[in-house]
C-alpha cells in the first residue's frame, strides 16, 4: 500500500488500484477534484518507445525562441499541450534519383499516430549542445542525421547535415488519442539522394518510394479512411509539398527562414 494524494494505491504486479478511504467532510471537494485527473500510465506501451519518453526536447515559444527543456513524455501529453507546451521538431523528405519520395509507415509500437503513413522521418532535436545550435539550423540538421540512422538505418556518412536543404518551418497541433498528441514548430528538410536502408521494425512498419501520382492516390484513400496519414504530413502535402517537389533542382527560391507557417 502506498499513500498517494489522500488515496491508498494497492499495487499488484504492474497494475495499481486506487482505494479512497472515507474522507473527512473537508476533504470531499479535494478528492472529487483529484478523481477527475486520470493517471497517465505507460504500462501498456512498448518498452523501447517508453524509454525514449525520457529524452529531453527543446521547449520554445510561438516564435521558435528557446525557453527551456522538458521530457518527450511531457511534451506529448494533451494535458500539457492544452496549456500551450510547444517544442521544436523536424520533418525530413528524401527523394531518390528518380524523383520519388521515400515514405514510412510508423510502427504499431509508436505512442503517437501508430500505423500511419508519413514522410521519410519525423522527430525532435534534443536539448544537447550539438542539437541546440541554431545557426543555419545546424542543430536540427544534426538531429535529423541521427534519427535517419536510428529509424531507417541510413549510414550517417550517406546523408550529412550539409546535404539537407532547410526550407521553412510550420507550426501545427494535433491529437493522436485522448492522452497523447503533438504540438510542434517543424523544420522542413529536403534531401535528394539514393540511400541504403535498414529500417528498425520498432520504429517503422513498412516503407516505400512513391511518385507524385501515387502519393495523390494515397491522400485520396486517406480521405475515405482506407489508410491513415499523419496530420503534419497531410497538412504539408495539401499546401507546399507538390510545388517544392516540382522544383527539386531549384529549391533555393522556396527557402524562407523568417516565416513560421501556422497550420
Amino acid at each position: 500500500y502506498v499513500k498517494l494524494a489522500e488515496a491508498w494505491v494497492v499495487r499488484s504486479g504492474k497494475s495499481s488500484t486506487v482505494v479512497h478511504p472515507p474522507p473527512h467532510r473537508s476533504e470531499v471537494r479535494h478528492l472529487q477534484s483529484a478523481a477527475r485527473m486520470p493517471e497517465v500510465t505507460t504500462d501498456h506501451l512498448d518498452e523501447k518507445q517508453v524509454q525514449l519518453l525520457s529524452e529531453m526536447c527543446i521547449l520554445i515559444d510561438e516564435n521558435d525562441r528557446k525557453i527551456g527543456a522538458d521530457t518527450k513524455k511531457n511534451c506529448h501529453l494533451n494535458s500539457n499541450i492544452d496549456k500551450g507546451l510547444l517544442h521544436r521538431a523536424f520533418s525530413v523528405f528524401i527523394f531518390n534519383s528518380e524523383d520519388k519520395l521515400l515514405l514510412q509507415q510508423r510502427s504499431d509500437a509508436k505512442i503517437t499516430f501508430p500505423g500511419c503513413f508519413t514522410n521519410t522521418c519525423c522527430s525532435h532535436p534534443l536539448h544537447t549542445d550539438s542539437e541546440l545550435e541554431e545557426k543555419d539550423a545546424l542543430g536540427v540538421r544534426r538531429a535529423a542525421q541521427r534519427r535517419l540512422r536510428a529509424e531507417l538505418g541510413i549510414p550517417v556518412e550517406q546523408v550529412t547535415p550539409d546535404e539537407m536543404t532547410y526550407l521553412t518551418r510550420i507550426h501545427y497541433k494535433a491529437q493522436s488519442d485522448g492522452v497523447w498528441g503533438e504540438h510542434e514548430i517543424d523544420y522542413i528538410l529536403f534531401v535528394q539522394k539514393d540511400v541504403d536502408l535498414s529500417p528498425d521494425p520498432n520504429e517503422i512498419k513498412s516503407h516505400c518510394y512513391v511518385s507524385k501520382e501515387e502519393l495523390k492516390e494515397m491522400l485520396e484513400k486517406a480521405k475515405s479512411k482506407e489508410l491513415e496519414i499523419t496530420p503534419w504530413f497531410s497538412l504539408i502535402a495539401e499546401t507546399f509539398l507538390f510545388t517544392w517537389w516540382d522544383n527539386l533542382q531549384n529549391l533555393k527560391q522556396f527557402m524562407d527562414h523568417h516565416s513560421i507557417h501556422r497550420m
